[in-house]
């Protein structure tokens, strides 16, 4: 179960509901610890006094404002709770507003909103009612460790949306920023046309499930590999700039392309959803499992789904190379670390 990270009180006009703001998002990120080349000897950042050179506590640490060089004002966190607006315990909505009307560089962090108890339920979902039909977001601030945000609550299914914006001061002017934009749009031509024609061949329905990290996959494949000793796989260098004399016919090859890889893609989502379908196969006629050859060429997501349609346990706390396991019968299944994909030894193999 989610731990709240925040908890306070939604208000609109006169209306309020208690509420804890929980994470929407996880990051899948491989992440390395620090080591000294040449050992397995950790690296370790200390707070260490920048005049006497010995390390400080925590507790012995204050906030410092530099007024001018050398001088500071030392604020406490307690009188930062002091002056929070609302005693940091308010996400006051202030405007409704529609929610095309905010540009997406605004948008930052995305949080569920859930109520604080059985007894809000019916002003929770007054709240999200309202919003879904009324096709609005909420503009709201609140104060989080020491920080104001600026933030939109959205309606979806069944639950509200916190999504953190920035501040208009905290967002770039592109034309002040960056060093080359177009000055004049593009004309109606028959570049533009096949343009057009190229984005409507790639078009389709937003499925999630599609898309994954790849460079994460190659990095975990890329540990595995040290590990064992195999050789590692280079990746290819990226395509050149495309040649604004050779435009037409990239669009062109780009076109057939995509005509050739839509009909794989059609038939391949006319699957999944098949595969989506409420009905679930029994034990007896679920398919066994495929080749491990066979396996390592799918996506998480495909591997993820066969692993759902065998019913194999843990399977969502699994990395692509434990459903591969799991699977193709070599490993466990039960995401524990016991089986060949499962969590090593504590052994650090110098690079």
């Amino acid at each position: 179960m989610a731990r709240a990270i925040w908890t306070g009180v939604i208000t609109f006009g006169l209306v309020s509901v208690p509420v804890g703001l929980y994470t929407a998002t996880e990051d899948h990120t491989v992440h390395f610890h620090q080591l000294q080349r040449g050992t397995s000897d950790r690296i370790r950042n200390r707070r260490v006094n920048e005049r006497t050179g010995k390390e400080v506590g925590p507790d012995d640490i204050v906030k410092g404002y530099e007024v001018s060089e050398g001088e500071y004002v030392v604020v406490e966190p307690e009188e930062l709770d002091e002056i929070a607006p609302g005693r940091s315990r308010t996400l006051d909505i202030t405007d409704f507003v529609d929610l095309d009307r905010i540009e997406s560089v605004y948008f930052g962090r995305t949080y569920y909103l859930a109520p604080r108890g059985k007894e809000y339920l019916k002003v929770y979902e007054l709240l999200r009612t309202a919003l879904a039909e009324a096709g609005k977001v909420g503009v709201a601030t609140f104060v989080m460790r020491n920080r104001q945000y600026l933030t939109a609550l959205r309606a979806e299914d069944r639950v509200l949306l916190l999504q953190t914006l920035h501040w208009a001061d905290e967002v770039r002017d592109p034309v002040e920023e960056l060093p080359e934009l177009p000055s004049e749009r593009v004309g109606r031509g028959k570049e533009l046309d096949m343009a057009l024609r190229l984005v409507d061949a790639l078009s389709g329905d937003w499925e999630p499930a599609r898309y994954h990290d790849t460079f994460q996959e190659k990095v975990r494949e890329l540990v595995r590999a040290k590990a064992e000793g195999e050789e590692i796989a280079v990746a290819q260098e990226a395509p050149a700039a495309t040649n604004v004399v050779d435009l037409m016919e990239v669009l062109r090859g780009s076109l057939e392309q995509a005509k050739e890889a839509g009909g794989k893609r059609s038939s391949s989502s006319a699957s999944r959803k098949k595969a989506a379908a409420p009905s679930r196969p029994s034990r007896e006629t679920r398919p066994k499992p495929s080749g491990r050859s066979e396996l390592r060429d799918l996506s998480k997501a495909e591997l993820y789904r066969r692993a759902t349609e065998q019913d194999i346990a843990g399977r969502s706390r699994m990395s692509r190379r434990q459903l591969v396991d799991a699977l193709s019968g070599s490993g466990s299944g039960s995401g524990s670390g016991h089986g060949s994909g499962g969590r090593r030894k504590k052994k650090t193999t110098a690079a």
